[in-house]
């Protein structure tokens, strides 16, 4: 038996690497392979994705993206725009190997700070962001019992979408999508993502990622993308009009897509990530789902503090007042350009 071996995955390695996260328990859908591309052709992002492979069987993976902007500062993190990360391994010595390279890739690098964003500690001495937490809850085989499982509060809202008489769609394009997606985003005051970006998710995850998309009266209200994953499935990225509220669109939406994912024989309803004291938060729990913390974790380079990011930062309040005004031609225009820098 030869010594493992740490190197660069390379495109030849896509199969083997995503047969690895499939199987290996601590790896998410935003291990596998095909962020890479997403992040490389949508946003412009440098990515380093590294593995630990032993006689040609891979043990250990760890994908990184390096942004650099002269605002938003320079780091290396596992894995931006995606709610989970870090290391995915199988044995100790494969995931202390990973751990070390990625430290030194950042000292190399020079970046402010180097990011695991961590569904269980790894890094307890690090710094880390007490904000996130995520969501997940079985699926009880019986659609019915479902719907029981649901408070009665929140039942009754799922219930009254059903009696407007909404419909739940799958879509083949991300149109209806992008659009009731782009416009929520405005309301709140968010750049959003540029379409084309939807897009390459669809053409890159195939089946994996969907889109349900809420219909009143032949107009699309409320609309959901979502990924699939081993047993799991992930509502990601969701818009609604200002409709959808006197129609209950969103409780609906979730009740479908829990509903249709019953009876695909998937098992768990992962409801992702929010922030405490959002709105969402709140939805959530309503829901009867109880949140999980997740550890993001930082280890400090050139920066002395760990990054604030996230729309709740008072310093960004003008800025979300401001894009709130825009029109929609010029949000979508400028928005990516924005959003790309983020993570």
């Amino acid at each position: 038996m030869t010594e493992p071996v740490l190197r660069a995955m390379r495109p030849d390695d896509a199969s083997a690497w995503d047969e690895f996260v499939q199987n290996c328990p601590t790896a998410t859908f935003f291990h596998r392979s095909g962020w890479k591309t997403v992040i490389e052709q949508i946003f412009g992002h440098r990515t380093h994705y590294l593995l630990v492979e032993q006689d040609g069987v891979i043990h250990g993976i760890l994908p990184l993206v390096e942004i650099k902007h002269f605002y938003f500062g320079h780091s290396l993190s596992s894995l931006p725009f995606c709610v989970y990360g870090g290391i995915a391994a199988d044995t100790e010595i494969a995931k202390q190997r990973l751990d070390s390279a990625a430290q030194q890739l950042a000292a190399k690098l020079n970046v402010d700070y180097l990011e695991y964003r961590n569904v269980q500690p790894h890094h307890t001495d690090w710094p880390s962001k007490e904000l996130y937490v995520t969501f997940r809850k079985a699926i009880d085989p019986d659609v019915e019992q479902n719907m029981k499982n649901i408070p009665r509060k929140q039942r009754a809202m799922v219930r009254s979408g059903i009696k407007h008489g909404l419909v739940s769609e799958i879509d083949l394009s991300v149109d209806r999508f992008f659009s009731v997606f782009s416009d929520n985003m405005l309301r709140h005051g968010t750049p959003a993502f540029p379409k084309r970006y939807f897009a390459l998710l669809k053409k890159i995850f195939g089946d994996d990622c969907e889109i349900l998309s809420v219909v009143h009266e032949g107009e699309v209200v409320s609309s959901v993308l979502s990924f699939y994953f081993r047993d799991e499935v992930l509502p990601y990225y969701a818009g609604d009009t200002l409709k959808a509220r006197s129609l209950a669109a969103n409780d609906f939406k979730y009740w479908e897509l829990m509903r249709r994912a019953c009876e695909r024989g998937y098992r768990v309803f992962d409801y992702g990530r929010s922030k405490l004291g959002t709105g969402s938060f709140d939805f959530k729990k309503n829901w009867g789902f109880e949140p999980a913390p997740l550890s993001y974790e930082y280890q400090l380079h050139r920066s002395r503090k760990i990054p604030d990011q996230n729309p709740l930062n008072p310093k960004y309040q003008l800025f979300i007042k401001m894009w709130r005004n825009l029109p929609m031609p010029v949000a979508n225009f400028l928005g990516p350009h924005i959003v790309r820098n983020l993570g």
